[in-house]
């Protein structure tokens, strides 16, 4: 179990040339380097599984036995949301044109994810992981991620606070109706973003959206489509929550005003899943967290690579490197969450 840290006992920023000196290393060994082989086996093979996942659908015809193949597209849809994670951190290609271009297509078309939106939210998180008023991913929304945000609920809010850690999970079957609604919604009213790209995004997620409804209520019955639509939709969700929800919830957090410098701050609010080629594969890479945050460029299959390196300069500077398996990472977000929602439970004292 990782000790407690105490962030106001963190060095401010003086210590900032620890990272420089681990980036001459990583990139000494080649890790930043494109892997262009590798990410277009990745897509090709992608591409075809959702196409054969469709192709099946489609043979299948009006039967129950579709819940199966929304459970598989469940699954693909997550692998492709990979995809246009790695595209967004310029991990696939040299050209910034060139990943907007992936990252559209497998968000925006083949996911119906809104990537500008999601970039913007996403490189907020990374330039500042679990710190509050900073950090989107632990802003106060339908769960409570500190004390604080749990106190100020008030009414469904507060009941839903006391009760997060047990209702975590089974909230989780939203998250992917929640991400669909989010990126139209700041498609809708995001500034900064030219006309032409929001009229790209807004094409691609509209085809995206009327061929999957089309497909469905064309092939199912209007009954099986709906379950089809639940089923499929709510393990997407389930699953992208699962990927992303073991990497911060649970770590340390830090306030508004604490300041530390890149490396600790990227090391210290990140967890590592243990685990082999599987492990890799089911999480997208996202395992290697504490990696990925301080090379977000680093293309995904070298991440493995540079754990070695990375674990071993963070014990020479005495910054504690955190790693654990997957069910025990689950364990310490729900006691998080559950610890978050203590001062509203009258029964304990706190």
């Amino acid at each position: 179990m990782m000790p407690a840290t105490d962030l106001r006992d963190l060095p401010a920023t003086g210590r900032g040339s620890d990272y420089a000196e681990l980036s001459r290393e990583v990139k000494q060994t080649g890790l930043l380097r494109r892997r262009p082989g590798y990410y277009c086996v990745k897509i090709v093979v992608n591409l075809f599984l959702l196409a054969a996942g469709w192709t099946v659908f489609a043979l299948i015809g009006r039967s129950w036995w579709q819940l199966l193949v929304a459970v598989f597209l469940a699954v693909m849809f997550t692998q492709t949301a990979f995809i246009g994670h790695d595209a967004g951190h310029q991990q696939i290609s040299g050209s910034k044109r060139v990943n907007t271009l992936l990252g559209r297509l497998h968000g925006n078309l083949l996911v119906g994810l809104s990537y500008g939106w999601w970039i913007s939210k996403h490189n907020r998180h990374h330039a500042h992981p679990n710190q509050i008023d900073r950090d989107p991913d632990i802003a106060d929304g339908a769960i409570a991620f500190t004390e604080d945000h749990a106190r100020a609920r008030r009414g469904p809010g507060a009941w839903l606070a006391r009760h997060q850690a047990w209702l975590f999970f089974p909230m989780l079957l939203l998250e992917g109706l929640n991400l669909h609604i989010a990126g139209v919604r700041a498609l809708l009213t995001r500034t900064g973003s030219s006309q032409a790209t929001k009229l790209a995004e807004a094409g691609l997620l509209t085809a995206h959206l009327s061929g999957y409804l089309t497909a469905l209520f064309w092939v199912l019955s209007p009954g099986q489509a709906v379950c089809f639509l639940i089923v499929q939709q709510g393990l997407f969700g389930l699953y992208m929550g699962c990927s992303f929800a073991p990497n911060h919830k649970g770590m340390p957090i830090f306030t508004k005003d604490d300041k530390t410098d890149y490396l600790r701050r990227q090391v210290l609010t990140s967890r590592n899943i243990r685990g082999g080629r599987l492990t890799d594969f089911a999480l997208g890479g996202l395992n290697y967290q504490i990696e990925h945050h301080l090379f977000p460029s680093m293309p995904r299959p070298s991440l493995r690579h540079a754990q070695k390196l990375i674990r071993t300069f963070c014990a020479q500077h005495d910054v504690a490197y955190y790693e654990t398996g997957i069910f025990h990472s689950y364990a310490q977000v729900l006691l998080h969450l559950h610890k978050v929602g203590g001062p509203l439970r009258p029964e304990l004292e706190y």
